[in-house]
Parts: structure tokens; C-alpha cells; sequence
């Protein structure tokens, strides 16, 4: 597509996102260009000062008030179905979940605030803090349309109640967007990563009913996992059949047999350095189910476990600890070792995105006593990121004078932050859908004698062993 092309498709993804808001259509798509553009605010009420934002710094919070994701009549994932890139290289998709917090601890008439992990700064601190949790499923596109550029496209944000099990939240999540037949991956093979805390059995076993998902997880070093039971040991005594043979701890070599499948390729860093990989797997693979408080027959389940190991240019470990991961799915044997050390490999790229969104979108800056407002926010966040992507090949690069070493006519790699720096230029040449304000009138105010009924204040939950 040349340059034209690109340009009438960011115009029609803006002119349909206009279109799907049911109120305060003008305040809103200027508060979004205003976030997609800005690039000094460091409250929300500053992107009143950005020259996208045609109206006063009042509107940027009734705007928000009255944005309404749950309403609208295309949701997140539903907008970015045009614009994801299919596969090319890999015969399935690749979607990422994990959870992040919304650190809230001096907001004390804040509703469902409750202790979250944090990670912690200084390693004597404790990584929790006070506040929300919101759990994120966003597709990882492949690297060749990267090109070097961590970038993710944003399907669906839910916050995670204090009542709410965050992976099972993003099993729903996970469940939702498969079940949707306007998106482009229905009913094709997808791959979902996650990190060690969605390696529960809990997790695992709620999306065991799509058959053309995989799940691919992290686990912990210290988990133990069964071979399964050989067929003259399955009757040996009175009862049930035995499902699990000789135990695989994962911190013990000597409990490991010779893996059914090895492989190694070279891979080069972001910083150019150079390793060598080797992956490992093991076949057939089981792990223990739960009984409470839910029956969970994981016996029913086997998995493919994998070792992935990186040595350095002098053949020595580069990470004392080896990465294990499994492979669960009707399935997963169309994937390769290379492919799954690849698919893997991408799941760092929301954290990347986690970043951004909070340094650069102001994800977690928003204050408010209100939990509405609060998820309007960071679903009108996530939006702006959405119109980022969209926008990502109309946009140029323009470095800072002392940017020296980024090439300005590179404009198929381009991050994240340099489209967002872009944006104000590309809000010029192709207008906005959004009309200009018009006074009408000067609000009265309160009426004299008026006395605002104070908020309770509500104490965090706590979430304790029972």
C-alpha cells in the first residue's frame, strides 16, 4: 500500500470510531487525539493544553464520564479485526494475556481496592501495593511485520475484581474473543503465552474446550509433573486405573528421562548479541488435577514439556536457570520447537506495551473516587493505542538532533513513541471527524447554600488464607 492508501484507512478507522461513540462524540475523538499526540502532559488534565483538544479542561472529564465501552456497539477487538496482520510465516496466532496493576493507595473512598503485586523497585520491599488490578489479551503480531518495533494490538481490557481470580478472568477474556465469528482467528489455530501464575490447573483446564487453542505457559523450576502410567502398572491394584507414572521434578536431573525431541537454532538480541538455543522437549507429559473446589481432571490432559536453555558465544549458560514451558492442546503438535521458542519469545512484548501505555498514554494516571471512570479511562487508552497502530505506516520519523544514530528515511520500523511523536502532524493533513465546540452559555454553578455530601471511606480488601 502506498502513502494514500494508508491515509484513507486511518481515515476510515477514526471516521468509525467517531461513529461508535453514542455521546460526546467531538469531546471524545479531541481527548484522543490529544492522548495519541501528546507528548509533555503528565496528568490527564493536561491534555486540555494539547492543540488537539479544542475545548476547555472540564470537558476532558465529562468526556470520560460519558464514554461507555460496555455500550458501544463494536467493542476494542471488533474495531482492530480490519487491521490485523494474519500470519504469513507461522500457520497460527499468537495472543498474549497477563495482568497489570493500577497502583491506587492514597484513594481512600475508591470502591473494590484490594492488595495487588507490584513489582518492587528495591528488592527488600515487598511487591504489593493498594489498588486494581486489570487483566489485558492483545495479539502479538509476527516479528517480520515488527520489524524491530515491540508492538501489540490490544483486543480486550476487563478489570479484575477483588472477588475475581485473575487468570480465570482472562480465560473468559481468552473464551469471548474465540467465540466472536466478526474476528479474523475464528475458528483458526491460536496460540495463547502466558506466564508462570496461568500454569494453574485451574486456568489450564478452562480452555480445554477449544479445540484450536494451545496454551503455552511458563512454569516455575520447582513444579513436579508425571510421565504417564505404563499400561502393565494401570491395573496393578483395586481401584481406579493408574493415570500417573514416574514423577518429573524439574529441580531434580536425575529424575529426568532422555527428551523425546531436540533442537537448536542461533538468535541474535535487540543488542546484537549473539546465542545459541537449545530446546528440549518431552512428550505426553501429565500433571496433578484438583479435587476442591472444583473436580479439575487433569489426567485427561497431556502435555508437551519443553527446556530452553541459551548459551553465549563461549558455550556458557547466559541465565543460570533454564526456561520450562508446556504445551497443552488438542493441538499442540502442529507447532515445532522452533515455533514454540519463538511464540514464547514475543510474550515480553506486553510488557513493553505495559510500559508504554504508562509512561506515554498515562494508563495509571488517572484519579478518581469512581471505579466507571476509572475503567472508561484505561479502555479509552487502549483505544489510543489502537489508533497508534493504525496509523503506524502513514507516520514518519523525526528524530531529535541528538538522535543521531536513527535514520530518518526508516519509517517501517518505527516504535511506539515515534508515531505518537508524529501524530500532531498527521492529525493536521488529514483532519479530524469531530466539529468545532460551540459556547452555550455560562453555567450558573452550584446554588448558594449547597452542602456536598462527603465520601465514606473504604478500607482495602484483604484477601487472607482461609
Amino acid at each position: 500500500m502506498n502513502r494514500h492508501e494508508h491515509a484513507t484507512q486511518l481515515t476510515q478507522f477514526r471516521q468509525e470510531v467517531y461513529q461508535n461513540f453514542n455521546k460526546r462524540a467531538d469531546a471524545l475523538m479531541d481527548l484522543l487525539d490529544a492522548l495519541s499526540s501528546q507528548s509533555r502532559a503528565q496528568s490527564v488534565v493536561e491534555l486540555s493544553l494539547e492543540s488537539c483538544f479544542r475545548r476547555e479542561h472540564t470537558s476532558v472529564f465529562k468526556a470520560i464520564a460519558s464514554y461507555s465501552p460496555k455500550w458501544m456497539s463494536k467493542s476494542l477487538a471488533q474495531l482492530a479485526a480490519p487491521y490485523l496482520p494474519h500470519p504469513r510465516q507461522r500457520p497460527f496466532w499468537v495472543l498474549g494475556v497477563d495482568t497489570t496493576p493500577q497502583p491506587r493507595p492514597y484513594a481512600q473512598t475508591l470502591k473494590d481496592r484490594s492488595y495487588v503485586y507490584q513489582p518492587a523497585l528495591l528488592q527488600s520491599n515487598k511487591p504489593v501495593t493498594i489498588g486494581h488490578r486489570y487483566s489485558e489479551v492483545a495479539l502479538l503480531p509476527e516479528p517480520d511485520v515488527q520489524q524491530g518495533s515491540a508492538w501489540v494490538v490490544p483486543l480486550s481490557c476487563e478489570r479484575v475484581s477483588s472477588a475475581e481470580d485473575k487468570e480465570l478472568a482472562g480465560a473468559i477474556q481468552m473464551n469471548v474473543l474465540l467465540d466472536d465469528p466478526t474476528l479474523p482467528f475464528h475458528n483458526q489455530l491460536c496460540v495463547e503465552v502466558g506466564d508462570t501464575s496461568y500454569s494453574k490447573p485451574k486456568y489450564l483446564f478452562a480452555n480445554r474446550p477449544k479445540s484450536n487453542l494451545v496454551s503455552l505457559v511458563r512454569v516455575r523450576s520447582t513444579r513436579t509433573f508425571h510421565r504417564k502410567a505404563s499400561p502393565s502398572n494401570r491395573k496393578r491394584f483395586a481401584g481406579h486405573p493408574a493415570w500417573y507414572g514416574a514423577a518429573f521434578s524439574l529441580h531434580d536431573p536425575q529424575t529426568w528421562h532422555a527428551p523425546d525431541e531436540i533442537a537448536s537454532t542461533p538468535m541474535t538480541s535487540r543488542r546484537g548479541r549473539v546465542y545459541s538455543v537449545k530446546i528440549e522437549a518431552w512428550h505426553d507429559m501429565l500433571m496433578r488435577g484438583k479435587r476442591k473446589p472444583i473436580h479439575i481432571p487433569m489426567h485427561r490432559y497431556p502435555f508437551t514439556l519443553v527446556r530452553i536453555c541459551l548459551y553465549n558465544a563461549n558455550g556458557v549458560l547466559a541465565y543460570p536457570q533454564a526456561l520450562w514451558v508446556i504445551v497443552m492442546g488438542e493441538q499442540r503438535g502442529a507447532l515445532s520447537l522452533l515455533d514454540i521458542f519463538t511464540a514464547y519469545n514475543q510474550r515480553y512484548d506486553l510488557e513493553h506495551f505495559f510500559r508504554f501505555g504508562k509512561q506515554r498514554l498515562l494508563l495509571d494516571d488517572f484519579q478518581t473516587p469512581e471505579v466507571e471512570h476509572e475503567e472508561n479511562w484505561w479502555a479509552l487508552a487502549h483505544l489510543a493505542y489502537l489508533q497508534l497502530w493504525v496509523a503506524r505506516p502513514y507516520a514518519e520519523n523525526h528524530p531529535h538532533p541528538w538522535e543521531s544514530s536513527l535514520s530518518a528515511s526508516n519509517t517501517q520500523s518505527l516504535s511506539p513513541t515515534r508515531v505518537q511523536r508524529d501524530f500532531g502532524r498527521i492529525i493536521r493533513q488529514i483532519g479530524t471527524p469531530a466539529t468545532l465546540p460551540k459556547r452555550r452559555g455560562y453555567s450558573p454553578g452550584r446554588p448558594k447554600g449547597t452542602v456536598l455530601v462527603h465520601r465514606p471511606h473504604l478500607p482495602p480488601v484483604f484477601k487472607g488464607f482461609t
